[in-house]
């Protein structure tokens, strides 16, 4: 796929992963929809791509747990791009390694909410548009956590695995239209993700974010005839 002047929506691209990805993807002129709740690391974001060479870049600072929220901002992106060619869900947070009765209900909450929920709710928001679009793609970021069963990581788990299921019914929904769907697996990813939560382990031997958002680069840069549609990347 040619991805110069492709309208690109990024989830969690304020930092991390979605920050590297949305760089990478900057450097093939495509237009950017950066979605993520800090607008100050959002528009930082936006003005690096800028300089990398994105022709457009749009922030919309959005929980996107909040569905009214984020049915909000997705009418606005389609209101200023006029449509969308491309998917990638990437936002996602960690839950501290526990035992499920010892986590606490919130954390529940916001981890299926951030992690399944939302990825849901702005896949069917955006489908439409999609669906419209001579060439388009959703690439839903999981985790090796949504193919192995890991200990004290029962919720988080339990998000990815429902994201890799919704992803392969995605396959076979979208089989003979014109919208791919793929899923990456990565393994541990060196980013503040498990920083955020508290969790204390080393990661500097973990995947670097710029890599992996060369892997989304390339997936999305094959031609027409090649898609890689499940992705594993190890370090």
């Amino acid at each position: 796929m040619k991805l110069k002047n492709k309208v690109i929506v990024i989830t969690g691209a304020s930092d991390g992963i979605g920050k590297q990805i949305a760089l990478r993807l900057a450097k093939e002129s495509s237009k950017l929809a950066l979605i993520a709740r800090d607008k100050i690391k959002l528009d930082e974001v936006s003005k690096e791509a800028k300089k990398l060479g994105a022709v457009d870049v749009r922030t919309y600072a959005c929980d996107i747990r909040q569905t009214d929220k984020l049915e909000a901002t997705i009418k606005t992106i389609i209101s200023d791009f006029g449509a969308v060619d491309i998917l990638i869900n990437n936002a996602g947070i960690w839950q501290k390694l526990m035992s499920v009765d010892e986590i606490p209900k919130e954390v529940v909450d916001d981890v299926i909410g951030t992690n399944l929920s939302a990825l849901i709710h702005i896949t069917r928001l955006l489908l439409p548009t999609l669906r419209t679009r001579d060439e388009a793609a959703i690439i839903n970021v999981t985790s090796k956590s949504g193919v192995l069963a890991q200990e004290g990581q029962s919720v988080y788990t339990a998000s990815k695995y429902g994201v890799r299921g919704f992803t392969e019914v995605l396959k076979l929904d979208l089989k003979d239209t014109n919208v791919k769907v793929a899923g990456v697996y990565q393994s541990g990813t060196n980013t503040k993700m498990f920083e955020k939560t508290g969790e204390n382990f080393p990661t500097e031997k973990f995947t670097n974010p710029s890599d992996l958002a060369d892997v989304i680069g390339y997936m999305l840069t094959r031609p027409d005839k090649i898609w890689l549609h499940d992705v594993r990347v190890e370090k």
